[in-house]
Parts: structure tokens; C-alpha cells; sequence
């Protein structure tokens, strides 16, 4: 009985170091365009990784396709999360190849942007439906919060009940008005922060592992 009762324990510690640990969490970053997704997204793989999810750029709809960076193991507090960090495209009612020629683009790569953008808002619309377990909602604390675009996807996530950060980025501008964005959806805590500069991180993870824990 001795050697039985020693081998039933034997598997189940191997059986307990293979299912224990739980996959990681999907957490989509989700907001209008130019709101600096990305830009928080790479300030976060780079600083728990090493590693970019993707380029950066002023021009409108620069991701026009979910990037993901798997296994990003943020700690504070002595709380631990491994997430997979999904960077959406910008979402938006209507792309315009117009407004991509601003920007010094021929209108032949504008119009291709464009649609590309166009296919972009449905891929990051699917995710959001069918494939993240949180959101990080990031918005310009610079601009106004309260749009059509805002207002759906926030109504979205609200009714798959997710979690979700509201992060006012671009607290280094001058515009900024954090409270603004507070004030808009006063029903979700907002973080402020500058992605760019890297202003109040610490907050930010600490609320990711509180948040997606």
C-alpha cells in the first residue's frame, strides 16, 4: 500500500506542476486613433520584456492590425500578472484617405491606408467580441473624451463585462484635463500617465496587477 500510496502522490504533484499554472491573460488596448496605444503598449513590453510590439508614428492608423507580445509578467505590490498584451488598431466610425494626405502620403498609399484602417476597426472589433479577457481603455487627456466611438466601445465592454483601465495618456501636454476623461466615465478608474515620457508607470502597473490578477 506504501508504494501505491507514494506513486498516487507522485502523479498528482506532476499532474498539479502541469495544469497550476493558468494561461495568460489577453488584455486588449483598446481607443480612438492617435490616442497612443501603441506607445504604452511598447513602454510596456520594453520594460518587462526588452522588446517593441510595433512601430510608433504620428500619422493616423499606423496599426492597421492586432500586434501581440505573449507572456509580459508585470509585479508590484506582491501581486503577479502574465499577460499577453494586445495592441489594436485605432477604432473609429469613418477612415478618409483625405486625411492621410496631410501627411506628405501619395493618394495611392493613402487610399490603401485607408482601407486598410477600414479592415483594421472590424479585426479589433472581433477581438474585442471573441478574444480578450480585459481592456486597457486609452484615451488623449488632451482631447475630448465624449464621441460616438468612445461612447459604443465603452458600452461594448461594459456589456461582456470585462474588466477595464481607463488610462488618460499625454499628461505631458499642456491641453491635458484628466478630469475631463473622469468625469466622462466616472463608473471605471482612470490612471493618468505619459506613455511617451514614462510619467506615473508605477501607478499603471500596480493597476494592471491589481485589475488583471
Amino acid at each position: 500500500m506504501g508504494l501505491l500510496t507514494n506513486l498516487r502522490d507522485s502523479i498528482s504533484r506532476v499532474t498539479e506542476g502541469l495544469f497550476s499554472e493558468s494561461e495568460p491573460k489577453r488584455i486588449g488596448i483598446y481607443g480612438p486613433p492617435n490616442a497612443g496605444k501603441t506607445t504604452l503598449a511598447n513602454r510596456i513590453a520594453r520594460d518587462w520584456t526588452g522588446d517593441a510590439v510595433g512601430p510608433e508614428s504620428h500619422v493616423p492608423h499606423e496599426t492597421r492590425r492586432a500586434r501581440r507580445k505573449e507572456n509580459v509578467t508585470i509585479e508590484r505590490n506582491g501581486k503577479t500578472v502574465t499577460i499577453d498584451i494586445v495592441d489594436t488598431p485605432g477604432v473609429t466610425t469613418k477612415v478618409d484617405y483625405k486625411e492621410f494626405l496631410d501627411h506628405d502620403m501619395e493618394k495611392e498609399d493613402a487610399v490603401k491606408r485607408s482601407r486598410e484602417a477600414t479592415e483594421g476597426v472590424a479585426e479589433a472589433m472581433h477581438w474585442l467580441r471573441e478574444d480578450v479577457d480585459g481592456v486597457v481603455y486609452v484615451l488623449d487627456s488632451s482631447t475630448d473624451p465624449f464621441t460616438q466611438v468612445n461612447t459604443m466601445l465603452i458600452g461594448i465592454i461594459e456589456s461582456q463585462d470585462l474588466p477595464v483601465l481607463i488610462f488618460a495618456n499625454k499628461t505631458d501636454l499642456e491641453e491635458s484635463d484628466v478630469k475631463r476623461i473622469s468625469d466622462a466615465f466616472p463608473q471605471h478608474e482612470t490612471v493618468p500617465l505619459s506613455a511617451l515620457e514614462g510619467d506615473n508607470m508605477d501607478e499603471v502597473y500596480e493597476k494592471i496587477a491589481e485589475y488583471f490578477g
